[in-house]
């Protein structure tokens, strides 16, 4: 145990300071303060000492310099059982500091809020978090307290040990202080980095927070937590039952997906992380259906996106297939009331979510890949035409369709596509020809359509054989990256049979 005698308290965010001066007061504990902590504490009428007059040296520099004392710095970091700090302290005429309640100047909410760097470098705090690093490391004597969130906990501490505090509460908030100053630090590396577009960093330093703990991983032997650079994702669950690993995986590849097509249309249907129909056309109703069509069987147990608002037809439609997630840009009341007679489907609104982070991060063991995400927006100058049969606007607009679709589906992989929705998708498989066979199977078995029918590849036909399936299937045009170094030989298949071929200029795996 150790007595509380003294407490330094500055912090930027002043809320519930009342009930935490009530237990110091009743406790004996004097107080110590700056600034506008002290002017608070004064208009709550508690009794406080101003840090000026406590180390009698005024604050200079604007208020940069207030805390930053040896009376202050000795009083938080001196081993109390250790002879020669003692000395020091009694020939420096020091004293004790028990207790450090400290929270940090707003930096993050300061980068939402204005792209003013001066008033950005402001925001950083020096002497908060050097107190709590001082505090946090001599945690043997000292309690350290770094949001107000845990005031309650502070009280019911001193409550239960008449003014004192046990060893164990002061390590943990010791291990909670030090992740604080850390995540306060990565903010502002982050952003340095990112105002000197240094993307690659020779350190580099996340900062997240834990969001949620769904009940397991990918299995039921393994954990899991989503984090986010953010309080919270933008996406907001509004009915059903705990999110697991797995469907927070498929709803961020099929929200990826939906934020990459036209604003307010488009439906994406996703199993496993892979989307199994995708349709942009105009009628929600239409494309909902459409998007089902490319593969019924798949879909079941799946997760939709939509991105648009859902009303009562369409959550008529949803609701006759069991599905574990429906993401959309908000719900109507009606669409509400009839999806949430389903208690275990869990509905997500996704109206805030847009895709602004520019990397993409894979991990394993103890290392990480990172990569700019593929967030190209694709137009007509992207692609050429190569073949002499030329396609025409609908035919393009149907490839340029597919190939973004494609560019989502785990590589080697090829989509099928007519009327800017798919009617086959073949994903994931090492060998490309088998995604064809696989995509013309789906199209086959649930679709096969009479329509001119697009295909898109992720990476280019090393071989003919790969378009020569898909052209004996049906496809009139395709469209895949160049850079084979037979890509002659494909551009002649494709003349020789009359095939629509573009080329794009980038290539798309995702693997």
């Amino acid at each position: 145990m150790k007595k509380i005698k003294t407490a330094l308290i500055s912090v930027s965010d002043k809320k519930n300071l009342k009930p935490l001066l009530n237990i110091l007061k009743k406790n004996k504990i004097k107080i110590i303060s700056s600034d506008g902590t002290y002017k608070e504490i004064k208009k709550l009428k508690f009794k406080c000492l101003e840090v000026s007059e406590f180390t009698n040296s005024p604050e200079i520099l604007e208020g940069r310099i207030k805390t930053l004392h040896p009376k202050i710095h000795a009083g938080i970091l001196n081993k109390r059982n250790n002879k020669s700090h003692l000395k020091d302290l009694k020939n420096n005429n020091f004293e004790n500091i028990d207790l450090v309640i400290v929270n940090f100047y707003p930096f993050e909410n300061t980068l939402k809020k204005t792209n003013n760097h001066s008033k950005i470098i402001e925001n950083i705090d020096v002497g908060g978090p050097t107190m709590v690093r001082s505090a946090a490391k001599n945690y043997k004597d000292v309690t350290v307290i770094t949001s107000k969130d845990q005031y309650e906990e502070l009280i019911e501490e001193l409550k239960k040990n008449k003014g004192s505090t046990t060893l164990e509460f002061r390590k943990n908030l010791s291990k909670i202080a030090f992740t604080e100053t850390a995540y306060y630090d990565a903010v502002i590396s982050n952003y340095f980095n990112k105002i000197t577009n240094t993307v690659f960093p020779k350190k580099k330093i996340f900062h997240a927070n834990l969001i949620e703990t769904p009940r397991y991983g990918e299995n039921p032997h393994q954990k899991s937590g989503i984090y986010s650079k953010n309080s919270n994702m933008n996406i907001k669950q509004i009915h059903g039952k705990h999110l697991s690993y797995n469907n927070y995986n498929d709803i961020f590849t099929a929200l990826s997906i939906s934020k990459s097509l036209p604003k307010k249309v488009g439906t994406v249907i996703i199993k496993h992380a892979n989307p199994c129909g995708v349709s942009i056309k105009k009628d929600h109703l239409e494309s909902y259906k459409s998007a089902l069509a490319c593969d019924p069987i798949s879909a079941y147990g799946g997760i939709v996106s939509c991105n648009f608002k859902v009303t009562k037809s369409l959550a008529l439609e949803l609701n006759k297939l069991f599905l574990e997630v429906v993401i959309a840009d908000s719900f109507d009341n009606n669409a509400l009331k009839i999806l949430k007679t389903k208690k275990n489907l869990r509905l997500i609104d996704a109206s805030s979510y847009s895709l602004n982070e520019i990397l993409r991060f894979v991990s394993s063991n103890e290392e990480i890949l990172v990569q700019s995400e593929d967030s190209k927006i694709f137009n007509n100058k992207d692609f050429q035409v190569v073949s002499k049969r030329k396609p025409n606007s609908q035919q393009m607009k149907d490839l340029i369709f597919a190939f973004n679709v494609c560019r989502y589906v785990k590589s080697n992989a090829i989509v099928l596509a007519t009327n800017e929705t798919t009617t086959g998708i073949g994903s994931g498989q090492p060998s490309r020809l088998d995604s064809c066979q696989i995509a013309i199977d789906k199209m086959k078995k649930f679709i096969n359509p009479s329509d001119d029918i697009v295909a898109a590849s992720d990476a280019f036909f090393p071989f003919v054989d790969g378009i020569e399936k898909l052209v004996q299937s049906g496809i009139t045009a395709v469209i895949q990256p160049s850079g084979s170094i037979r890509d002659k030989e494909i551009i002649n298949f494709a003349n020789q049979t009359n095939t629509i071929l573009v080329f794009s200029k980038t290539r798309h795996f995702r693997h």
